[in-house]
């Protein structure tokens, strides 16, 4: 999912976990998660920044002249924005897809309080449906891991053979790891990164709970091989912190 629309912007503090819940649902894209979720990314997702900033200088490289650009689970907006930036001169127009109503509202309002002549089509729509065509820049920001399993390999086939020659994906996600004990170690490292960003354990621990079964995350030999079914002819990890990842895939013919 996308996160922070600037450094500057004042954000509601994420504190949905910090009373303890008799009964803790599971997560949902709702109001209430809106409201915080710049917040929420910030201080849970390490890297962050650094893969929004990568996604710009990805997109202003591989853009290519009279095409599609797609944000797929835009949440807010944020590589919404940063590929707007990055492609004032390409006649390009973004297609930005999120399948919650209340993401899409907001994102709505963020993109309208920056000015600029790159069009922006936002759908609340399931992105597993949408249809991709003459693409040469794709995004999937941490949306991957709360698609059914199942279908994921289909999408990631489908975006393939929507982009054009040259094109690019940019997919990030959160990994787990077979090691059992490089997973307890990197995993341990996430936990500090929360806790160092203000999470109590009575937050990370419910958060958790929310998560279980909503958010399923793949190894990283899951994704590469996931592009190789597709047709990507190169891919592969340029950036991660922890066991947060960005993976780019390229369509070379």
């Amino acid at each position: 999912m996308t996160s922070l629309i600037s450094n500057t912007t004042p954000h509601n503090k994420d504190t949905l976990y910090a009373q303890t819940h008799e009964a803790v649902g599971a997560f949902q894209f709702d109001e209430s998660v809106v409201a915080v979720f710049p917040d929420m990314i910030q201080r849970s997702v390490p890297g962050y920044q650094t893969i929004l900033a990568g996604i710009g200088e990805l997109t202003q490289q591989h853009a290519q002249n009279n095409s599609n650009l797609y944000d797929l689970g835009c949440a807010l907006g944020a590589a919404t924005l940063t590929m707007r930036r990055k492609v004032e001169d390409k006649n390009c127009q973004i297609i930005a897809i999120d399948n919650s109503e209340a993401m899409i509202k907001r994102a709505k309002e963020h993109l309208h309080a920056y000015h600029s002549d790159v069009p922006v089509q936002l759908h609340c729509a399931d992105m597993t449906k949408t249809s991709i065509e003459n693409a040469s820049v794709v995004v999937i920001n941490f949306t991957l891991q709360f698609i059914d399993p199942e279908q994921r390999e289909i999408l990631i086939k489908t975006i393939y053979q929507g982009l054009n020659p040259g094109g690019i994906l940019i997919l990030s996600e959160k990994l787990h790891f077979t090691d059992s004990a490089l997973q307890e170690r990197i995993e341990h490292l996430h936990l500090q990164f929360k806790r160092a960003n203000g999470y109590s354990e009575l937050e990370i621990s419910q958060k958790r709970s929310s998560l279980e079964n909503v958010l399923i995350t793949d190894t990283e030999q899951d994704h590469l091989t996931r592009f190789r079914n597709a047709g990507f002819q190169s891919a592969g990890i340029w950036f991660q912190a922890y066991n947060f990842a960005s993976f780019l895939a390229i369509k070379t013919a």
